[in-house]
């Protein structure tokens, strides 16, 4: 009788995800194979599957991941609010949204690229997104009001998105490789589009 396989088990399904987003983040998401991760995870190259269908699976579960830090990450800087006031909240929240896309850039990458993985497939990984979203929503909200909020969130959203995007993968990042350097670029744009939008004033 030849020896029972293993099941999988919650810590290797987590191996597989660490593993994953390391080679994600080191060498590409070209270099990401159900095999290759399998390899990195010291595990025999079918083990993967016990956890995921296939390579956008794990894609998927890593897009969770992301936008559940990201909405930890923005949620802190929303209840920063009261104690520091709506235009230093609004910075870091700015800061909280590119600090993230700086940490993770690979990740970042695949969270905001629909043909890499369709997200409308995995419920999980639209509800993160969604609840990252509404921590942008409840920034909006504290700083001009619930009646601007559909409005707002989406100029809030075009503006850090767009500065995440020239960090990582646009100019900005070629000239300013280093992380703090990046970061302190990231505040010199984020303090006057604050007192900008600060010259809307509250509704509703």
């Amino acid at each position: 009788m030849s020896p029972r396989s293993p099941s999988p088990t919650p810590d290797l399904r987590q191996r597989i995800l660490d593993a994953a987003e390391r080679l994600i983040e080191t060498e590409g998401l070209a270099a990401l194979s159900m095999r290759e991760v399998a390899r990195r995870s010291g595990v025999t190259h079918q083990a993967p599957y016990h956890h995921f269908a296939d390579r956008e699976a794990i894609l998927a579960e890593l897009v969770v991941r992301g936008f559940d830090e990201l909405a930890s990450r923005l949620a802190r800087a929303n209840d920063l609010s009261p104690a520091v006031g709506r235009m230093e909240a609004g910075i870091a929240s700015g800061l909280a949204y590119v600090g993230y896309a700086i940490d993770h850039p690979g990740v970042f990458r695949v969270m905001f690229r629909p043909e890499l993985c369709d997200v409308t497939r995995y419920p999980q990984a639209q509800q993160a997104g969604t609840s990252a979203y509404a921590e942008l929503e409840r920034l909006v909200a504290g700083i001009h009001g619930p009646a601007l909020v559909a409005s707002l969130s989406m100029v809030y959203w075009s503006q850090v998105h767009g500065l995440a995007c020239l960090i990582v993968d646009g100019p900005v990042g070629e000239q300013l490789p280093d992380a703090d350097e990046r970061r302190a670029f990231a505040r010199s744009v984020l303090e006057p589009f604050a007192r900008q939008m600060l010259a809307t004033p509250p509704q509703g």
